[in-house]
């Protein structure tokens, strides 16, 4: 356009130097000139004003190839956290086969040692078998019966005493201490097998006794 609008001031210039000679179409020419000129600087500013809102159209374009660009490395991102859950699942589910299958061989093996341990057992409180019959095992002998033990009693006791009834804490010694009896005689007076197996309340007859 500009190339045009040159044109044309040239070929107005050429007209006005074969004119010269007329002034009145040489101002004519000046005029015409002047209005070119603001014309040229109207479209001159007019193709300015072009240029920079193509470049910002330009601008425009490149900010949405970038956002498109970002959009698909969301979709990138979001497939490789859908790849990482899967992969993170795999291995929990491994894990998991893993232990189940350690926890079932270790049943196993403390199975077989408590069944090993039974049939030992069982095996140990068997009878040796004669002849393909268990035999019996031996009955041990009764021990024989303890004859009982016979006390001798003297008769050599004083005749004349006193009658002493067991107080808690008493015993054949003290009582002999408190009456002045002897103790082997309050024993042949009562016929006692055991000395030491007096009891509260019982009544004595201390031979000699104050």
């Amino acid at each position: 356009m500009r190339f045009c609008l040159l044109f044309t001031l040239l070929a107005t210039l050429a007209s006005a130097q074969v004119v010269t000679t007329d002034p009145v179409n040489l101002a004519d020419v000046r005029e015409d000139v002047r209005l070119l000129n603001q014309n040229l600087g109207a479209l001159t500013l007019r193709v300015e004003q072009l240029d920079r809102r193509v470049a910002a159209l330009q601008s425009q374009q490149a900010s949405a190839s970038a956002n498109s660009q970002n959009f698909a490395t969301v979709d990138q991102l979001n497939q490789a956290v859908a790849d990482l859950n899967r992969t993170i699942k795999a291995a929990v589910a491994t894990s998991r086969t893993e232990v189940l299958q350690r926890v079932a061989a270790q049943l196993e093996q403390l199975a077989n040692q408590t069944n090993a341990a039974l049939e030992s057992i069982n095996n140990g409180s068997r009878a040796p078998r004669v002849g393909g019959t268990a035999a019996a095992a031996p009955t041990p002998a009764a021990a024989p019966a303890a004859a009982p033990a016979t006390t001798k009693f003297s008769d050599s006791y004083p005749k004349e005493g006193i009658s002493y009834t067991v107080q808690r804490g008493d015993t054949l010694s003290k009582i002999a201490t408190k009456t002045g009896a002897k103790i082997e005689d309050i024993i042949n007076a009562n016929k006692l097998s055991d000395p030491s197996r007096i009891r509260v309340g019982q009544a004595l007859f201390i031979p000699g006794g104050k």
